[in-house]
């Protein structure tokens, strides 16, 4: 086949733009970082980046709310133990005033001590955390103290509040402040017993079995939560290495190694260079450029 002026001209410039365009792919790899800008370029690269990419979104929101569930169990482990010192504080009054060694005035003040502490009780009941009642059951945009029965108790709500930590993995969040601050502060319970005693002369020292009781309900009830807490560190631990995994699969997948993509630009621009200045020797001056 006989090779004409043209015919290798027209090689030349293909050859030259095929050089271009693959420079051009090097030089945009170099400056994105990425193997490639649409998924035209890797259809089946960017199939499988779509499916990394969901799953590196399902664990950072499992982060999301492992980190809630963090707060609302931290924070319930803390009121509960504020709630055992008051408790306690109680039943340490209550032991003084049995003693026998009291009068009527030191009595009205222990009395009026134990009724501050049944206070604070309520408050620590109307513990928030990001604006929400932790203790109100799935109620928990109403305040538990500002609901009561006929009698004056408070009436808590009830309902887990559940939270999905890993596929298919849910954690109650939320601890029944019924079964604790229900209890503690009905009307007529042991610490409304203790009161009643110390202010009209009765057997303070019955009461002491019904405080008992109180506090070792709030020590089981703490006991659950640290089981939960205990349980969320467990799970923190895996989605971190979760989502070290996934963010390398997905680096691999579509993430350029920039030094051999360097050292690839720099090659193609070496041969390009070179084909550009063969390219020069095959346009070789015609006829009419001599007689211009």
């Amino acid at each position: 086949m006989r090779m004409t002026q043209s015919m290798l001209t027209n090689n030349m410039l293909s050859n030259l733009s095929r050089s271009y365009e693959k420079m051009g792919k090097l030089q945009e790899q170099v400056s994105s970082q990425k193997k490639f800008s649409k998924p035209s370029d890797n259809p089946v690269a960017a199939m499988m980046g779509m499916g990394y990419r969901i799953n590196l979104n399902q664990i950072q929101q499992y982060t999301s709310n492992i980190s809630e569930a963090t707060n609302w169990i931290d924070s319930t482990d803390d009121a509960i133990s504020e709630a055992v010192s008051v408790l306690q504080r109680i039943r340490e009054l209550t032991v003084q005033g049995s003693n026998g060694t009291y009068d009527g005035e030191q009595f009205e003040s222990v009395s009026e001590e134990i009724k501050q502490l049944k206070e604070h009780l309520v408050s620590i009941g109307d513990t928030q955390i990001g604006g929400k009642y932790i203790f109100n059951g799935q109620n928990t945009n109403v305040k538990p103290s500002s609901v009561k029965d006929g009698d004056g108790n408070i009436l808590y709500g009830t309902g887990a509040i559940n939270l999905e930590v890993f596929s298919g993995i849910t954690i109650q969040i939320n601890t029944d402040g019924s079964k604790l601050f229900g209890d503690a502060l009905a009307i007529g319970g042991s610490i409304d017993q203790t009161i009643d005693a110390l202010e009209n002369g009765g057997d303070v020292s019955s009461t002491l079995e019904g405080i008992d009781e109180t506090i070792n309900t709030f020590l089981a009830m703490q006991a659950q939560v640290g089981a939960r807490q205990n349980r969320i560190e467990l799970m923190t631990d895996r989605l971190k290495q979760q989502e070290v995994f996934a963010t390398e699969i997905l680096s691999k997948n579509e993430d350029v190694d920039i030094e051999k993509a360097i050292m690839d630009l720099t090659t193609q621009e070496s041969i390009h260079s070179a084909a550009l200045s063969v390219g020069a020797r095959i346009i070789q001056p015609s006829l009419l450029d001599f007689l211009r």
